[in-house]
């Protein structure tokens, strides 16, 4: 891989997540039935982030969890096997709710179609939204981000990386070239 350019920053990825916040505020008119569900690994921090910054726009909390959708999947066969990280739904539930699926970068749409079987499973929302900090294209599924970062069209010969403080250290936004193989996310 060659060195990874920094395509967002610190303070960019804070002014993103806070623009996010403000959209998803305002699409759902207020936060009465909005919760949050990141997907392990990062698109948890990101949710985290997101329920912060509606928490200080609002002067409320919004629920926050967690959506594993390691065995949604439908590449299983074809990735390393990986541990199960934790589902965590708030007391709410998520019947009747508008639910955010949040995940750090958005590329196939194969994780996302993953969590919207995931949901299926748990409860009946009333609406699913999704939100991203990255969109970087190459769609196979037709799904289609409501709440985005940043968009950063990339070749399939890039990757994507997003960072967060809590797992790696410093908050950046990164693309690196690989190479050779197709990412699948």
């Amino acid at each position: 891989m060659t060195p990874a350019r920094v395509v967002l920053d610190e303070a960019d990825m804070a002014r993103a997540v806070r623009r996010m916040a403000h959209e998803i505020i305002e699409k759902s008119r207020g936060v009465d039935r909005v919760v949050l569900l990141g997907i392990p690994t990062r698109g948890v921090y990101l949710a985290q982030r997101i329920a912060s910054a509606i928490a200080e726009i609002e002067g409320r909390s919004v629920p926050c969890g967690t959506l594993d959708v390691t065995l949604y999947r439908d590449d299983l066969r074809m990735r390393q096997v990986r541990a199960l990280e934790q589902t965590s739904i708030p007391s709410e539930g998520i019947d009747d709710h508008t639910v955010v699926l949040v995940d750090d970068v958005l590329y196939s749409g194969r994780t996302i179609r993953a969590g919207l079987d995931a949901l299926n499973d748990i409860g009946r929302p009333a609406a699913v939204r999704l939100a991203v900090m990255v969109d970087r294209g190459h769609r196979e599924l037709p799904i289609r981000p409501d709440f985005i970062g940043k968009n950063l069209p990339t070749s399939q010969a890039e990757t994507v990386r997003v960072h967060f403080a809590e797992s790696d250290g410093c908050d950046e936004v990164v693309i690196e070239q690989i190479a050779s193989g197709v990412e699948l996310s």
